[in-house]
């Protein structure tokens, strides 16, 4: 059986792409952060380690101890522990070192290159995640035809926010950009722009405009639907084959219950 490594953050993602592996014949072995991860992943798991945003020395002394060559991100660390409570160790120091800026890519980039200079392979999210991926065309909810030009208003206006490297969600009605996710994240950002809306907003969310498929892959989930639900917007658009639909039947299942139109979408 061969052997892969997951660096395993916060949702249910993690959690879905630890079955995908085993189904697929891989032994996985998790390192996972104390202040995301869910317990669920111990079920999961050949092994587990458990620590800190910051034990990147700590993490690739566990991958190698397991004999893992490849490894996969799955789940955010929410980039709030960076100013709350981060404990770098000596590797991170190292890393943090080399920053130029605090920025995602900046970050992720400097821990996929720790992790190759110590024999260990990032491997793209995507590999193994089947058909967890969005397709293009309408996915669920009530068919919205007549908000096209908004979908498209607001594709373009998030690619440009994502290019920026700041979020990679907005929420807009009627053409007006209501809000921009930055280091809040997507969920939050939803419930700012929903709250000014008048209960007829749309999110939007797509991948950077060169998204390193490594990793910061967009995802959507039922969570996501729950948050739209609760403070009025009934459109969700998201880019076709660079999103993860996390809990696939589940989020559909929502979506037409709750009446929220969503809508995969062609990047190219």
């Amino acid at each position: 059986m061969n052997k892969i490594g997951l660096i395993a953050g916060y949702g249910h993602f993690p959690l879905e792409l630890a079955v995908a592996l085993r189904q697929q014949g891989k032994e996985v072995h998790v390192v996972a952060a104390r202040e995301e991860t869910s317990i669920e992943i111990e079920k999961l798991s050949a092994s587990t380690c458990w620590l800190h945003v910051g034990q990147i020395g700590g993490m690739i002394k566990a991958f190698k101890q397991a004999g893992v060559e490849q490894v996969v991100m799955a789940g955010k660390v929410r980039k709030l522990h960076l100013f709350r409570n981060f404990r770098p160790d000596l590797t991170a120091m190292k890393g943090l070192m080399r920053l130029k800026d605090r920025r995602d890519d900046s970050i992720l980039n400097t821990i996929a290159d720790l992790l190759a200079e110590a024999g260990l392979t990032l491997i793209d999210q995507t590999l193994y995640v089947g058909d967890m991926l969005a397709s293009s065309g309408h996915l669920a909810g009530p068919v919205a035809k007549k908000r096209n030009s908004e979908i498209v208003f607001g594709f373009e206006q998030a690619k440009e926010i994502a290019g920026l490297d700041i979020g990679q969600t907005i929420v807009l009605q009627s053409h007006a950009v209501l809000a921009v996710e930055a280091i809040e994240g997507t969920d939050d950002a939803i419930k700012r722009g929903g709250g000014l809306g008048s209960g007829k907003a749309a999110v939007i969310k797509v991948a950077k405009p060169n998204q390193d498929l490594r990793f910061d892959v967009p995802a959507v989930g039922p969570d996501t639907l729950e948050t739209m639900h609760g403070c009025g917007c009934t459109l969700l658009a998201i880019e076709a084959a660079k999103t993860l639909i996390i809990e696939r039947q589940r989020f559909l299942e929502l979506a037409n219950r709750y009446g929220i139109s969503v809508y995969g979408v062609d990047g190219s």
